[in-house]
This record gives C-alpha cells, sequence and structure tokens, in this order.
C-alpha cells in the first residue's frame, strides 16, 4: 500500500472535513508547547534561542502539553556525534516513561552509536520494530528534515523529502513485531487513539532542533 502525506488530506476531502492549519510548536526563544516530562515547565539542560531548541547531553524528556490523534508533525533537527534522541507519539503517563506506551521516530548518529548498526534501531526506524534504509540520514552535525504522518492506524516516518517507513499500528503484522520486542512488557504500548508528543531527552549527546510544527487530520 503506497499511501503519501497527501492521503490523510484526500480523505479528509472526501469526509467534506479539512486539516487543520499549521502551528508551530517552537516560538524564538521559548517553548511553550513543551514541558518536562517530570516536571512541569522547559527542564533544566534544555534551552531555545533564535527559533532553535537545544539539549547539550542527557536531561529529562520533553512532552506537549496538549494531546494529539491525528496530525502531521514536522521539524529539522541536528544530532551530535554519538548523539541518540527520538520523537515519541501518542504518548500516555499510564507508565513510568514515555517510551513504554509511545511509538518512536528514532533520531540518530548512525554513524557512530550502537543503535546505528542495525536497521531497526537506525535514524528514521519505528524504534525495534519497523527498520529505516540506509544512507537517507545526514552525517552528525548536519541539519535534517523528518515528518510523521500519523492518520487513524496509518503511521508515515519521511526522512529529507523520502518516505522511508510505513505501518498500520494494531495490525496482525505490527502486534507480532511488537510481541516479538521488549514493548511486549507493556500492555498498553502504541494502543492509545490520542496522547503526548514527545522529544527523547534522557539519551547522550547533543540535540539542535529547527522549524518545529504540527497540524491537525480529521
Amino acid at each position: 500500500m503506497n499511501r503519501t502525506p497527501l492521503y490523510a488530506l484526500l480523505l479528509a476531502l472526501c469526509a467534506g472535513t479539512s486539516a487543520g492549519a499549521w502551528r508551530s510548536l517552537l516560538q524564538d526563544d521559548s517553548a511553550p508547547d513543551w514541558r518536562g516530562w517530570k516536571e512541569p515547565g522547559l527542564p533544566a539542560g534544555w534551552h531555545v534561542a533564535g527559533g532553535v531548541l537545544s539539549k547539550e547531553g542527557a536531561v529529562d524528556d520533553l512532552v506537549t502539553g496538549q494531546t494529539f490523534g491525528n496530525f502531521e508533525f514536522e521539524l529539522e533537527w541536528k544530532i551530535g556525534k554519538a548523539g541518540n534522541s527520538g520523537i515519541f507519539y501518542r504518548g500516555t503517563r499510564e507508565y513510568d516513561h514515555v517510551y513504554w506506551s509511545a511509538p518512536e521516530y528514532q533520531l540518530l548518529d548512525d554513524a557512530n552509536t550502537e543503535d546505528g548498526k542495525s536497521r531497526l534501531t537506525a535514524a528514521g526506524s519505528d524504534y525495534a520494530l519497523y527498520p529505516a534504509p540506509a544512507g537517507v540520514v545526514h552525517p552528525y552535525n548536519h541539519w535534517n528534515k523528518s515528518r510523521l504522518l500519523v492518520q487513524g492506524n496509518h503511521v508515515e516516518h519521511w526522512l529529507n523529502g523520502r518516505k522511508i517507513v510505513e505501518y498500520e499500528l494494531k495490525s496482525a503484522d505490527w502486534k507480532a513485531r511488537v510481541a516479538a520486542s521488549k514493548f511486549a512488557a507493556y500492555p498498553n504500548y502504541g494502543l492509545a487513539v490520542s496522547g503526548l508528543i514527545g522529544l527523547q531527552g534522557d539519551h547522550p549527546g547533543a540535540l539542535a532542533i529547527r522549524n518545529m510544527r504540527i497540524r491537525e487530520l480529521p
């Protein structure tokens, strides 16, 4: 099945509804849409300046104050050498960590990390479940552009203008992959129809994010 981000728009038109307007999730010198997983407000170690959200090492994860169900999410990201981060979606607070409930779009320096040795955990993958192809992510300290489309159970990962991962939540294939992974320990992993978007901070390495925006889909 070959669905593009236009798929969501076509569904909306057929249903007589339309996608919402794009909305920035990052201001020039603040990030009011984000808070820490453990504490309100922007946790220590995260900084915003000139429209860039950044960190230098392991800090608290960030999550949105608002929940999202169907959406398109875009950002540009630059990771430091041996850096490891990710984008979570439809996360809940039923477990101690957001990644125990939320699937993850991996952000990674493939060339200098252990995770980069496996396509299942490399940059752009649905972490530990669906692999991403090699040769799409840019090297560390270079900007990449990611797009995440979540529409019902349909999910697409885009990286630098190319669709690299596509899957159906709750499908037989997806359930089998979850059951064979570490996420089998969390019965509600990936099952929420709406939830928090998160940015992983509690892993090593520098990370910078800019031009981060979202629009909700019907």
